[in-house]
């Protein structure tokens, strides 16, 4: 199989689902936000909260639809270009995305109509409700698509058939409670939030520089500064969960991440910056924070973290494991599934190991035929590029502990200087919108990138998984769903500025029947009502 038919279809699919991965950060943290407006509206019947929910709630149904657009293409996908992962792990990796179509997206996107739609024909709390369940829609949709990921990251609750030649699920809970996809669902949409947030601050922001929509943007600004911080703080003691998380299941991934070459001393030393070598299998310049990769990987001083040298020489033995492995299953196909009780045997017992003698396809047809030059490299191909992952993982976490520091200064003046921020801060908010979506896509690098030479850890290498494909096939579908997305991407961009400059729904005659409530409250008390004021 040609090599380059593997990395354009990688190519492809990274696009694709990179551009995804743009609107749906923003589609989960703005459900949660435009809930908790109506919410406030719902208590205290301030038009302010109606006319902010319906604002935001129109720039979270364009993000939505779009990003309903560029996922279905994914799912294509795989059995486009990856017909024998398909066919390999079909039946783990199916059922939560099939799950998640069924319950979390058409819950989500039945109940987005009636947000719309039925703001005149439902009762207050019967539409904030409705709304609180397009958040938990959304939510809940990734839920089941990052159970689906974290079960490549981590494969459990399953084993190979030898006599279907499939990977099968043997438990459904150990699949859904896996602890990486668990990790990773906290992690993400806690991202999620904070990019909303941003978006919210960053967009007020610009109303009260420009002088717009004032009491909107600083009641706007309060909200997001409170989520944000909470939010932005979670992400970090996510994160950690998260490196915890690979210490068990992703050794080869913390190793790269560090660009730890060889096992330290417990408890080892996290490297802030360096210059990782491949070549030279060092790190040169590196300043190391001691003890804290320790912590962080092991939750200990005394556990050891694996170097990259000594997790080459495992995926060695893992290897020639694999081919005994591959012997077995060779006889028992040859047998018709009937072979003798010591090759079942010896199968059950390296079976575990079966993924990685599936790496020497790159090299040989029959693994068994392999020598040991083509096994070392092999063996070696289990290192991802390190140095793009060494410094994606350190830019994605500098951003995650600046997110904290703006939504604090914000939650700050909000609550004790009297909603007033100073035009620097201002400017900063707004500069500062694309930042999250960045440190999103660096993270999901991370995640995918720093998982090869698997398609699924240890059971299926990526050279294996692809549909057998031309290289133009695969360039024109690229050229094709460039075009597409870019297009889709540019209606996204020119629709949410063009709401953006028109602003937010006036709600003129529930704003005067308001007003004229609130007029007569004043006259009745003598104007002595605490907090009431005609910009409310």
């Amino acid at each position: 199989m040609e090599i380059d038919v593997v990395e354009l279809s990688r190519l492809q699919f990274a696009m694709t689902a990179m551009y995804h991965f743009l609107f749906v950060p923003l589609t989960l943290g703005l459900s949660i936000i435009v809930a908790i407006m109506e919410t406030v509206y719902v208590m205290t019947n301030r038009p302010v909260w109606r006319q902010m929910t319906k604002f935001w709630g129109t720039l979270f149904g364009i993000n939505f639809v779009l990003g309903v657009a560029t996922g279905i293409t994914m799912e294509f996908q795989f059995g486009m270009n990856w017909s024998y992962y398909s066919h390999y792990v079909g039946d783990i990796f199916g059922a939560p995305l099939a799950i998640e179509g069924l319950m979390g997206f058409f819950m989500e996107a039945t109940f987005v109509g009636l947000f719309f739609f039925g703001w005149d024909k439902l009762s207050k709390r019967g539409h904030m409700v409705l709304t609180w369940l397009v958040a938990i829609g959304s939510n809940f949709s990734a839920l089941w698509i990052l159970i689906a990921n974290g079960w490549m990251q981590n494969p459990v609750g399953t084993e190979f058939n030898p006599v279907s030649l499939r990977m099968e699920m043997t438990s459904f809970f150990e699949v859904v409670f896996n602890e990486v996809a668990q990790a990773k669902f906290v992690h993400t949409v806690s991202a999620g939030y904070v990019t909303a947030s941003v978006f919210v601050l960053g967009v007020s922001a610009w109303y009260l520089l420009n002088d717009r929509h004032v009491a909107l943007a600083r009641r706007s600004i309060a909200i997001a500064a409170a989520f944000g911080l909470a939010s932005a703080l979670s992400v970090v003691v996510l994160g950690d969960e998260s490196g915890y998380a690979a210490t068990h299941s992703q050794k080869m991934k913390l190793a790269a991440i560090e660009g730890m070459w060889h096992t330290q001393p417990a408890p080892a030393s996290f490297t802030a910056v360096g210059f990782p070598d491949m070549e030279a299998r060092e790190t040169h310049y590196a300043i190391h924070i001691p003890w804290m990769m320790g912590l962080i990987g092991t939750r200990s001083l005394t556990r050891e973290i694996p170097g990259i040298a000594e997790l080459v020489e495992n995926a060695e033995a893992r290897i020639k494991s694999g081919i005994i492995a591959y012997d077995a299953l060779e006889k028992i196909r040859a047998a018709g599934g009937e072979a003798d009780e010591a090759v079942t045997a010896q199968f059950e017992e390296h079976s575990a190991d079966l993924g990685f003698a599936f790496l020497l396809k790159r090299y040989v047809d029959d693994p068994r035929e392999a020598t040991e030059k083509q096994i070392a490299l092999a063996s070696n191909d289990t290192v991802p590029t390190v140095w793009p992952l060494f410094w994606a993982f350190r830019l994605m976490v500098a951003l995650g502990f600046g997110f904290i520091g703006v939504m604090a200064y914000f939650f700050y003046r909000a609550n004790w200087r009297g909603m007033t921020f100073p035009r620097p801060a201002l400017r900063l908010a707004v500069w500062m919108i694309p930042a999250p979506w960045i440190a999103a896509e660096l993270g999901w690098f991370v995640a995918e990138f720093g998982r090869q030479p698997w398609t699924v850890d240890g059971v299926l290498p990526t050279v294996m998984s692809v549909s057998h494909l031309s290289v133009a096939d695969l360039a024109i579908t690229l050229a094709g769903f460039v075009t597409f997305y870019s297009v889709l991407f540019v209606i996204e961009m020119s629709l949410m500025l063009k709401y953006i400059r028109k602003g937010p729904y006036l709600d003129v005659p529930e704003t005067e029947q308001w007003m004229a409530k609130h007029e007569h409250r004043l006259r009745t008390h003598d104007g002595n009502v605490p907090g009431a004021t005609p910009a409310e």
